[in-house]
């Protein structure tokens, strides 16, 4: 804990993009989620809805029924306060979430995890009116992170 204040020599902006992303909150991909979405897709300030699973709590799962509930309150709270206009989506290769809450393994995760981008898409696009929803998959190759597209 510092003993002093600590004030960011980051400017504050005011300015709202109306954009958020939903993650997981995996904090070996925090700075490359960051890195995607501000330099990637050009949104230097989107909103964060940050989770175990990202967006797997809106693709339907049982043992992920209280996230959802509390993610869908978020979603709109963001969507009626800061006029989202845009949502992203990420799921990442080798998550937690997949392997031991939902107890998949190695061979299904991508697979269930990029049906569960699609799942989660419709639900957002339900619940929230929006409309421009953006679903990527982030996979490990040669100790980098690559974004990849995925159809919705």
């Amino acid at each position: 804990m510092p003993e002093q204040n600590y004030d960011s020599r980051i400017p504050y902006e005011q300015h709202r993009i109306h954009a958020a992303a939903i993650y997981c909150s995996d904090g070996r991909v925090g700075e490359h989620f960051d890195d995607f979405l501000q330099n990637g897709l050009q949104l230097p300030r989107y909103d964060r809805v940050a989770l175990p699973g990202g967006p797997a709590c809106l693709a339907g799962h049982p043992q992920a029924t209280f996230e959802e509930k509390s993610v869908i309150d978020e979603l709109q709270f963001l969507v009626d306060v800061h006029g989202l206009k845009r949502v992203i989506l990420i799921a990442h290769q080798g998550c937690a979430f997949y392997s031991t809450r939902l107890q998949l393994q190695d061979h299904r995760l991508e697979l269930v995890q990029k049906a569960d981008l699609v799942r989660a898409t419709a639900m957002v696009q339900s619940v929230t009116k929006v409309n421009h929803i953006d679903a990527y998959f982030a996979r490990l190759i040669d100790n980098a992170i690559r974004f990849e597209p995925v159809e919705v």
